[in-house]
């Protein structure tokens, strides 16, 4: 099954690559038709897709590698570094557009082909939108916070492009050429925001985050589903590294209980956990209990 997942994330790893291409080809073409600052603004965030996209293919093809001699917990916290650079990559690209902006309200641009220029942005936003949206659910389902990181980074795009629309087209409809630089602004800080969340998302990973309380109620249940023999559960702690989770937890059994008895007890709680949560290491800590057992 594993195997299998990471091919899969793989290859809508490598899709977004082609996706942001065809995305980026088509805005380009909508800024050169028309000259609008707010639609090369845009164009330029695509720029960014297209680098994030690639950065991604190469977190998630290193994080599928095996644990070695040198990474004994393996290399999933990869693709959290990915998203950091993500981010950073996102900022920057805000800060640039923040740039042609300012220097576009100086100076307004002269608009023209309005209605070509605008269906080709459009297009675009159409193709960024239903591809945002497979990249959250798949990012989500396998726990892959840079496929994640990528599709908010795209959702970001579609909502900046919308704006981008509404502000070149209100440009052209009433001739205040101000809008469109006007437009970019707003779209730039848009933009500096969504970096900024990509960014502090990243490092809340890779300070060791505790996992999504559901996660964690789910292994707070299977191992008290499975250890009826345990006399107490307790200390139970987690962190996420990436797509993988890291828990360990106290068992305490009765004191007269043989080694292999509470072995037997942690490989059917390993083997449930391997179920419901596949990316789970678990370590269980064996206590006895000085107190003779009831009944």
């Amino acid at each position: 099954m594993q195997p299998n997942r990471n091919r899969r994330l793989q290859r809508i790893a490598a899709t977004s690559i082609g996706v942001g291409g065809l995305v980026l080809l088509l805005k380009l073409l909508a800024w050169w038709v028309t000259g609008s600052i707010a639609l090369l603004s845009d164009a330029l965030e695509s720029l960014v897709n297209v680098a994030t996209a690639v950065t991604t293919l190469l977190a998630v093809r290193y994080a599928a590698r095996p644990v070695d001699r040198t990474h004994p917990y393996g290399h999933a916290k990869a693709e959290l570094l990915s998203a950091a650079i993500e981010g950073g990559l996102i900022i920057a690209a805000a800060l640039v557009i923040l740039q042609q902006a300012i220097a576009g309200l100086a100076s307004p641009p002269v608009l023209t082909s309005g209605p070509a220029g605008l269906a080709l942005n459009a297009a675009a936003s159409v193709v960024n939108g239903l591809w945002c949206i497979i990249l959250i659910r798949e990012g989500r389902r396998h726990l892959s916070p840079a496929l994640e990181a990528d599709g908010h980074h795209l959702l970001s795009d579609v909502i900046s492009s919308l704006g981008v629309l509404g502000g070149t087209l209100a440009a052209l409809l009433t001739g205040w050429a101000i809008l469109d630089p006007a437009t970019a602004c707003l779209v730039a800080l848009h933009v500096l925001l969504t970096g900024a969340k990509v960014l502090w998302s990243a490092g809340r990973g890779l300070m060791d985050e505790a996992p999504p309380e559901d996660i964690m109620t789910t292994l707070r249940q299977t191992i008290a589903g499975h250890a009826q023999e345990a006399t107490d559960v307790h200390d139970l702690r987690a962190r996420r590294a990436g797509r993988q989770i890291f828990a360990d937890v106290h068992l305490v059994v009765p004191a007269s209980m043989t080694v292999d008895h509470a072995h037997c007890i942690c490989d059917r709680i390993e083997a449930q956990l391997a179920k419901t949560l596949p990316d789970c290491s678990l370590t269980i800590h064996i206590e006895p209990d000085p107190q003779p057992a009831r009944g």
